[in-house]
């Protein structure tokens, strides 16, 4: 069996694994996090856009209005028994912005992923065929603040919009064709608290730590299964429900720590845990399996960042930034959980004029299940992040 197939909405997925419950989830990194290992929730800086932790929004620079804006491109290796299969993607991945408000307060809006689901492949059957194919996802628009009451401390609140719908079709073809998919519609809103405190080590150094918190809630809008069989040409409607009580997502949990040290490197490690295992998911009979089960998830990542002199010669002013990170996935498939490990390398390009910096980032990533390997697939990623930083509020002095 080979596997292909692309999604270029807010996420790219090539993956088979991705037609499990909600799909491959994302964590909002912007391309700078992701070639730092997907860290964020100790980030904080008045030239960066972290939707990952909305207590960074209290600290941007008073004259400024930044844009980011990140486009992936993935090349994907399958493997399953002897079966091989290659696939190419490319999409975009997010849109953001950051502005002051006043001293000490701050606000950001965009659109980011959620999950997204994507995947295509066919096996032989007597005297046919049989082909699986997903494609949707959920996405965030949201709007936060930031705000710093004392010195050194920052809170924040997303409030975001959820959005989306996934399919997952079984198409068999022999004497006659038909169609089985199970369909998700999602129309919901999701909130994010976050909390950031800097200590000054001395004049130079300093150590931030960040913590987030998203409530467990469940989701709005309506599951259904779709059936249509060529010999008697009806499609009918099976299973129509509300997700309003029968599907849930877990509470999130996320804390950083990130050390600075002489104004020039600084290094973060991140952990994130979410408790799938406790969250409803009601399957539609006939369509999935009235046994699936969640696992916990729990993600681990480090990153570094390195500019030499922000105000010297042209590469001087670069940034060089390194990050890995282990993925310990909700999935769980017939008694096998879904992990993916990976690492990343990327260079942070600052316009000839101006403060727009252009971020390059490259990322191999792999994905397997445990203890049994079903599919081996390995990533890689070449992530393109554009951060526009606009003099929107510079007033013009009249002489």
């Amino acid at each position: 069996m080979a596997c292909c197939g692309i999604t270029a909405q807010a996420q790219i997925t090539t993956t088979p694994y991705s037609k499990t419950a909600y799909g491959l989830l994302s964590d909002n990194v912007s391309s700078i996090q992701r070639s730092m290992g997907g860290v964020g929730y100790a980030m904080r800086g008045g030239r960066i856009i972290n939707a990952m932790n909305p207590a960074s929004y209290a600290h941007v620079d008073s004259l400024t209005f930044l844009w980011d804006v990140g486009i992936d491109f993935t090349n994907l290796w399958s493997k399953e028994n002897d079966n091989h299969g290659y696939n190419f993607g490319g999409g975009l991945d997010y849109i953001t912005a950051h502005f002051r408000i006043i001293k000490g307060l701050g606000a950001s809006f965009g659109l980011v992923p959620y999950s997204s689901v994507g995947y295509s492949y066919g096996s032989s059957l007597d005297n046919g065929s049989e082909t699986r194919s997903g494609s949707g996802g959920l996405n965030q628009f949201y709007i936060g603040a930031g705000y710093e009451p004392v010195k050194g401390l920052s809170v924040g609140a997303n409030v975001a919009y959820l959005f989306g719908t996934m399919s997952n079709t079984t198409l068999i073809t022999s004497s006659s064709t038909s169609y089985f998919t199970r369909n998700m519609k999602v129309r919901d809103w999701n909130m994010q608290l976050g909390v950031q405190y800097t200590l000054p080590v001395n004049v130079r150094d300093r150590l931030t730590v960040g913590l987030t918190y998203q409530p467990k809630k469940s989701y709005h809008g309506h599951a259904w299964g779709t059936t249509y069989d060529s010999q008697d040409s009806k499609v009918d409607t099976i299973g129509y429900t509300s997700l309003k009580g029968n599907y849930q997502q877990p509470a999130s949990i996320g804390v950083g720590l990130s050390y600075t040290f002489n104004r020039k490197l600084t290094a973060e490690v991140d952990y994130t845990y979410q408790q799938w295992s406790k969250a409803k998911y009601s399957p539609i009979e006939g369509f999935e399996s009235s046994s699936m089960q969640f696992d916990d998830r729990w993600k681990l990542a480090a990153g570094v960042q390195y500019t030499p002199n922000k105000r010297g010669s042209y590469v001087g002013a670069m940034s060089f930034r390194a990050g890995a990170f282990y993925n310990h996935d909700y999935m769980n498939i017939a008694g096998n959980n879904v992990r993916d490990y990976g690492a990343s390398v990327g260079v942070g390009l600052p316009a000839p004029s101006g403060k727009t910096t252009v971020n390059l980032g490259l990322e191999w990533r792999h994905r397997e299940s445990s203890p049994t390997q079903l599919i081996t697939e390995n990533y890689f990623n070449i992530t393109l992040g554009v951060n526009f930083n606009e003099l929107w509020f510079w007033k013009s002095r009249i002489r």
